[in-house]
């Protein structure tokens, strides 16, 4: 949506005199060591996922694009990412 169009939007509303509601996306307040551990263990269940949808698919499908496509993921090496310990923080190492 363009600037002009949120601002026609916006005029139309207050003309109407609809109220206008705001929300905000809620603050993330897990550490940076959590944040990194979650997206690290939601690779690793991705991964997972796609190795499953490589074995599901049928015997016609194995030289596909997608077939390559899962097999690259599936093959990823993802030890050195799990294996990093993120630093605590300024003091705290």
């Amino acid at each position: 949506m363009t600037g002009a169009e949120r601002q026609t939007r916006y005029r139309a509303a207050h003309a109407a005199d609809v109220p206008v509601i705001r929300t905000r996306r809620p603050a993330d307040r897990r550490s940076r060591i959590q944040r990194w551990n979650d997206a690290i263990t939601g690779l690793v269940d991705m991964r997972a996922e796609y190795g499953a949808w490589l074995d599901a698919l049928p015997d016609n499908q194995q030289d596909s694009a997608t077939a390559e496509a899962l097999r690259a993921i599936v093959d990823l090496d993802l030890s050195e990412l799990q294996a990093i310990e993120p630093p605590r923080g300024f003091g705290r190492d």
